[in-house]
């Protein structure tokens, strides 16, 4: 089964996609998968060693995505876990939590250094947020064909720059001033549509969910067929848990 699992893995077209494209994706989930695989042996052996090393992963996750940051409190976990006293369990989580804050510090202290406000990793968290709650997103989903999102993309990045110059010239251009900016105006947008947020967690939540990818960048035969494959390991995931045995 461990066997199959990997092959699945290795040929999972979201995979195979990312790993041939120069981005930060690929190593941010290398990085990402390698921390949890890390923290589940620290908390099964136990092992120090392997905590330290897990909370690093974490951080250089973080480092490499700040969405990373997200997923530090699950260094929590070894605390949780009631197979072993507590006292080796706050051991544990102790040098999870030292080892993400050792890696993750440096960079830290050279943004406090250089910019003179805390900004743990970099500006992108308020930019992100904008990016996925605005009144550009609701644009979005409502996009039909490639066509439409060529013209929604190239009037999105003029007007992220035009905040951006805007942010320069009355004082807020430093990058922590930029993120809270972006985040204060995605927050007051959807204040003046407050039912707009459920719609976006709807369309989200189904983009995240949708055996198949996006119709609008994909050929129909890549859809089906990625459709096909999705679905395929949905059902041997759904029989594996039924079939699991418990303790």
């Amino acid at each position: 089964m461990a066997v199959a699992t990997g092959l699945a893995g290795a040929l999972h077209p979201a995979f195979l996609l990312t790993s041939s494209d120069v981005q930060s994706e690929p190593l941010f989930l290398t990085l990402l998968l390698g921390a949890a695989f890390l923290l589940l042996a620290a908390t099964d052996r136990p092992s120090t060693t392997l905590a330290l090393a897990a909370g690093g992963a974490t951080a250089l996750a973080a480092l490499t995505r700040a969405s990373g940051l997200a997923l530090a409190p699950f260094l929590l976990a070894p605390i949780l876990d009631r197979r072993y006293p507590l006292r080796a369990r706050a051991h544990l989580t102790a040098a999870a939590l030292l080892g993400f804050v050792f890696v993750l510090s440096p960079w830290t202290l050279r943004n406090a250094l250089v910019f003179r406000e805390f900004l743990p990793v970099n500006d992108a968290a308020g930019n992100a947020f904008y990016q996925g709650n605005s009144d550009w997103t609701l644009r979005f989903y409502a996009l039909e064909t490639r066509a439409d999102y060529e013209a929604w993309m190239k009037a999105f990045d003029a007007d992220m720059r035009r905040r951006t110059e805007e942010m320069d010239r009355d004082g807020r251009g430093s990058p922590a001033g930029r993120s809270r900016a972006f985040t204060v105006q995605a927050l007051a947008e959807r204040a003046r549509d407050p039912a707009s947020w459920g719609r976006l967690m709807l369309w989200k939540t189904w983009d995240w969910l949708r055996p198949y990818p996006n119709p609008m960048f994909w050929p129909r035969s890549v859809v089906f067929g990625a459709a096909v494959y999705y679905l395929a390991l949905l059902s041997l995931a759904v029989v594996g848990i039924a079939k699991a045995p418990r303790p």
